[in-house]
Parts: structure tokens; C-alpha cells; sequence
């Protein structure tokens, strides 16, 4: 199960009520879980969301089916077990699955995204960040990667600093003042963002130097990527 503390909507309550217990007993089912962590639906609904209820229920849409159905009871009827033919519901698909990671945690336990488009940027001739290290110093290259940090540090003169990260790791690109003011949408809006640079290798450290950008986050399509901006 997920970390319920990473899952947005989950109360840090439930939590706690989930791993204590989870440390008596493992859980059986959704309806088990839901009854001995006095888990209100709000609680079972960002569980599910989330895939968090993967081990207990199959798939995402069968365990947002159950949680609707295994909100613990009150008052004279709790003791009661309700025996129901379950519904079975088909599993989202992987690009699905991803978008809803994304939504209800910021991360996924699956595939990087990029991983789903990676057949379409090496056709658009863009590598990732395995391939891009192999390269020499002064060799143009081509990178692609979901914006995960932007930083314009007020000592670096108009230098803006980001990390594009793919599914084989992270990609730092240097973006001159002359192309901010360029491409400042592209710079500041995108969250996949193409690079064509020239590649720096001195000293171990490995830098993308931008010199034309190309937004592409249309790609992602829903796909929800929030970076963290820093000046």
C-alpha cells in the first residue's frame, strides 16, 4: 500500500489508524481495511484514487468501486455482514494509470512517463538523459524531459537553471539571458520542454546549454506536472 501520508485527501487520522491496524493484522479485504481503520469515505475514496488499494481490490477502478461500498456502517447496523456478488470492473490502461499517479500522489510508482513517449521523441530525434551523458564537449545534442525545477538564482544575471527529468534520469540545462527573453514562455510555462543545445562535459559535470526551445506539453495530455520554481 502507498504511503497514505503521501495521498492527497488522506487525513494524517487515517494514517495512523491504518498502520496500527495494519501491525495487529493484515488486511483482507477493502471492507476489512475500511471497518478496522474507521476509514470515513472521504479516506477510502483518495486510497483508491491513488492505486493504494492495488493488493486488496486488483485494479484502481475495481478498488473506487469497493470503496464506495465499504464505508463502515453505524449504529445498529455495523455488526452486520452484507454478503454482495462483487462487480468487476476493467483495469484502466497504463497511460491511464499514470495520469491518475500523477493527480493524487505527484508521483508514480509505475513507468516514467517519458517511458510511453520515448518512441515519439526518438523520432523527433530528441535522447534521454543515459544517452545524452555518453556525449563529448561542444557536441550538439537534443533533450527532452518534464520540467521539475526552475531556478534563476539573482547572482547568476539573468541565468535560469533547469532540471529536465526523463526515464533515465535528469538532464541539467543552462538557459542564457538572450533565449529567456526569446523564449520566456517556453522558459517559464513548459512542462516538457524540448532543448536544442550544446552539450558541456568538463570536470564530471554535464550541462545542457540551450540555445532553441520547444514546448511540448501537449504531449503529456492531462497528465498533471507541477515544477518547483526557485529565484
Amino acid at each position: 500500500m502507498v504511503l497514505a501520508t503521501l495521498i492527497r485527501g488522506a487525513s494524517r487520522e487515517a494514517a495512523w489508524r491504518i498502520e496500527e491496524a495494519r501491525a495487529i493484522k493484515q488486511f483482507t479485504s477493502t471492507q476489512d481495511l475500511a471497518a478496522r481503520a474507521q476509514l470515513d469515505a472521504g479516506d477510502l475514496h483518495a486510497l483508491a484514487a491513488a492505486d493504494a488499494l492495488l493488493s486488496l481490490a486488483g485494479n484502481r477502478r475495481q478498488a473506487l468501486w469497493q470503496s464506495v461500498a465499504s464505508v463502515p456502517d453505524k449504529g445498529l447496523l455495523r455488526p452486520a455482514n452484507i454478503d454482495e456478488t462483487p462487480v468487476m470492473m476493467t483495469a484502466p490502461s497504463e497511460a491511464e494509470s499514470i495520469v491518475a499517479d500523477y493527480r493524487h500522489t505527484g508521483l508514480t510508482l509505475g513507468r516514467h512517463p517519458l517511458a510511453l513517449l520515448r518512441e515519439r521523441l526518438t523520432k523527433m530525434k530528441f535522447l534521454n538523459a543515459d544517452a545524452l551523458s555518453t556525449f563529448s564537449d561542444g557536441q550538439f545534442a537534443r533533450g527532452c524531459g518534464i520540467v521539475t525545477v526552475r531556478q534563476r538564482p539573482g547572482t547568476a544575471k539573468g541565468v535560469v537553471f533547469v532540471t529536465l527529468e526523463d526515464e533515465s534520469g535528469t538532464v541539467n540545462t543552462i538557459i542564457h539571458p538572450g533565449l529567456v527573453e526569446k523564449q520566456r514562455s517556453e522558459v517559464m510555462h513548459a512542462s516538457l520542454l524540448g532543448v536544442y543545445g550544446r552539450w558541456q562535459s568538463m570536470h564530471n559535470v554535464r550541462n545542457l546549454i540551450a540555445m532553441r526551445l520547444v514546448d511540448l506539453s501537449h504531449m503529456l495530455g492531462e497528465l498533471d506536472t507541477r515544477s518547483r520554481d526557485f529565484s
